[in-house]
């Protein structure tokens, strides 16, 4: 019998990336991508050797596959990564409940009928946190936390699924921070998050101006770190049960953020601190998100939250691994030569943007 693993959200960021290297780790292994109809000619020609495209939707609780498949899948797969979610910060709550919420809960249904299941690898997101501020350990979930869109609010209700399903399926859930490009190469698929900060800079004030709270850290990672942490929990027999928060351990503040991006882009310190409720005010008015490079409210909240996320369980598979989160400064240089290279490309703009 094949060693299967099920995959969902290929051809996406993290998942085009995760599926080569999760191959590496196992030269038998077989991945059955599943893909949504509309993104299946995409998944073929980007799939690699060791990849079966096979057209699905988390959506329906059969997986949108037919009871032979849906029966063979299950008699063989024995690792489940779940990445497919809806990411944008605006997503509207109907949408973000059917693919996040109800897609998760059916993935986990498949998860229990796989009877050669070795683990389910759930892909969360440190923001399952809310509008909580301070400490947050890799074991809190539900602690009465508000949130700031229905992204945070749908991919807690799913975390809160895969939590009660511990019991019966080995999981380990991963928590990655606000994911950019390659810290080698700088390499990402769209220019939105902090690379909003970039766009705002374009113009002939921008980069003087100082946005988000200096109090604030802003937690980002890079997306080859976020890879190579899942393939290490995957690898990592001891990382079952567990969550971990594959963030920075030791992040930039807003402010920090800001001026290292400035100074690359531009060669310029911002100088004149612009006042949090009067950016997010400002934002509301078409012509001044424009002026801030198509800066979404939903976005800019994100510079003025001041929480720090516990590493303890992650930094435990990471040290047993020989890995570590590269500071931001080690990877600004390459961030910021990506998007100068195709700051004008419209294929990186965010898919709201299209």
């Amino acid at each position: 019998m094949p060693r299967t693993y099920l995959l969902t959200g290929f051809p996406g960021f993290l998942a085009g990336r995760l599926v080569p290297r999760l191959l590496e780790d196992d030269d038998e292994a077989r991945i059955v991508a599943l893909v949504e109809p509309r993104m299946v000619q995409r998944a073929r020609a980007l799939a690699p050797d060791g990849v079966d495209v096979q057209p699905g939707d988390i959506t329906d609780p059969r997986l949108g596959l037919d009871d032979r498949t849906y029966e063979r899948l299950a008699a063989e797969t024995i690792k489940v990564f779940h990445l497919a979610a809806v990411y944008d910060l605006a997503v509207g709550s109907e949408l973000a409940e059917r693919v996040n919420v109800q897609g998760t809960q059916h993935v986990i249904d498949f998860c229990r009928a796989a009877t050669q299941l070795e683990r389910h690898h759930y892909i969360s997101t440190a923001y399952v946190a809310g509008t909580r501020s301070g400490l947050v350990l890799e074991d809190d979930l539900a602690k009465g936390q508000d949130f700031k869109n229905f992204y945070e609010s749908t991919k807690f209700a799913a975390e809160v699924l895969v939590r009660a399903s511990m019991d019966a399926v080995p999981t380990t859930i991963y928590r990655p921070a606000i994911v950019v490009g390659d810290s080698q190469t700088g390499e990402t698929q769209k220019f939105d998050g902090p690379y909003y900060l970039l766009r705002s800079m374009a113009g002939p004030t921008g980069s003087l101006l100082q946005v988000g709270r200096g109090d604030a850290s802003f937690n980002v990672v890079p997306v080859d770190f976020v890879v190579s942490a899942i393939a290490a929990g995957a690898r990592d027999p001891e990382a079952v049960g567990h969550t971990l928060h594959l963030v920075d351990p030791e992040p930039v503040t807003s402010h920090e953020l800001a001026r290292l991006l400035a100074v690359e882009y531009t060669g310029r310190e911002p100088k004149i601190p612009l006042p949090p409720g009067v950016v997010d005010r400002s934002l509301k008015l078409g012509a001044i998100r424009k002026l801030f490079g198509g800066t979404p409210r939903e976005s800019i909240v994100y510079l003025n939250h001041p929480v720090v996320f516990d590493t303890a369980q992650a930094g435990e598979v990471l040290g047993r691994n020989g890995l570590r989160c590269p500071r931001f400064a080690e990877y600004v240089g390459a961030m910021v030569a990506f998007y100068r290279k195709h700051e004008a490309d419209d294929a990186y703009r965010p898919a709201h943007e299209k």
